[in-house]
């Protein structure tokens, strides 16, 4: 599956520890798509996968849901796209 870096962002604060987002659109596919990921120390993530601005078609978020469990290289990649945006304050 190709897919193309949109925009990644990471945060981290005393409650939720590390909180970031990555943006990014996938080869042949009508909408863009925004994984939300959290870890409380940085190494193990939780994340969650959604249409960026607008609904898009179930059976193209499934896929890349189904590639996300499969494919670690892309979840690596998407996970270290939004730790290496992270820029501690101070």
């Amino acid at each position: 599956m190709e897919w193309k870096l949109i925009h990644a962002e990471m945060a981290r604060t005393e409650e939720d520890g590390f909180v970031g987002k990555v943006h990014f659109e996938v080869s042949g596919h009508k909408k863009p798509y925004e994984i939300a990921l959290q870890s409380k120390k940085g190494k193990d993530w939780a994340y969650g996968l959604f249409f960026l601005n607008e609904a898009g078609p179930e059976e193209e978020i499934e896929q890349v849901e189904e590639e996300l469990e499969e494919n670690d290289e892309m979840y690596e990649a998407l996970v270290e796209a939004a730790r290496s945006s992270y820029a501690p304050e101070g």
